[in-house]
């Protein structure tokens, strides 16, 4: 083969090296796909578990004995408030659909005290409830952004939204023996039957300032935390409002769910 042959069957022989690249790319990312899900399935379901099992461990003292309860998890329309069964609870992850435009909303700032910036179309919600499937107990994951970090946990309430059974951060990175303190038990102790909504249904728990023990609307906030403080009480309210679970909340309290 002379030297002009070998040069025509150059760009050939390259482009026949990069088919078979792909092709072979292709399919060591389906197959470890394929055989890297169940894993990654399990790991969630196992991180999520132990994520909840800080705010049943809560519960323990104004519910009964957490480790008794039934707990079933469903998936929410955070827009409607409405079930989502179509969604599986144990696999649906709401940091990564948060971080997808297609299964996201975008937050604008004005709505956005809470700093998300972007918010899932969907949630899971962690329910206990009587003989009849009404709910008794309803567990709410709430995030949002502190003084120094994200702050994520969990939110307690009774079956129709009235009372607060228990606040519990499981992540933070806050400011050592000051923001860090809303992992202490003797903040969290502070929340347990405070009324998050007023009469006609509006959010009206705030958090911040000191000697709001009796003040059932109301949590005191932590000393030389004032910013931390100040995440907590927008995260609360943002979650308990029109763009979080208030849809939700708002059909449960109505018998709609």
């Amino acid at each position: 083969m002379g030297p002009a042959e070998q040069l025509k069957q150059k760009p050939r022989y390259a482009l026949t090296v990069a088919l078979v690249i792909a092709v072979v790319c292709a399919l060591v990312v389906s197959v470890a796909a394929v055989t890297l899900r169940p894993l990654y399935q399990a790991n969630l379901k196992a991180e999520r578990e132990a994520r909840l099992a800080s705010i049943l461990e809560a519960l323990e003292s104004t519910v009964g004995t957490a480790g008794g309860l039934d707990i079933q998890a469903r998936v929410v329309e955070l827009d409607t408030g409405a079930y989502d069964d179509s969604i599986d609870a144990n696999l649906f992850d709401a940091v990564k659909a948060g971080l997808d435009p297609a299964t996201s909303t975008s937050i604008p700032p004005e709505s956005d005290p809470a700093g998300l910036k972007r918010r899932a179309n969907h949630a899971v919600v962690y329910l206990s409830g009587d003989d009849a499937g009404k709910p008794e107990l309803i567990i709410l994951p709430v995030w949002g952004v502190g003084y120094q970090s994200a702050l994520r946990g969990f939110l307690a309430l009774d079956g129709k939204a009235e009372r607060i059974h228990a606040l519990k951060f499981y992540e933070q990175g806050e400011t050592p023996g000051l923001g860090s303190r809303i992992q202490n038990a003797e903040w969290e102790a502070k929340w347990p039957g405070k009324q998050p909504y007023n009469a006609n249904r509006e959010v009206q728990i705030e958090v911040g300032g000191s000697g709001h023990s009796r003040d059932v609307s109301r949590v005191d906030g932590i000393s030389g935390a004032t910013r931390t403080t100040q995440g907590v009480n927008t995260l609360i309210r943002f979650w308990l409002g029109d763009l979080g679970f208030g849809p939700y909340l708002e059909r449960v309290r109505d018998g709609d769910n």
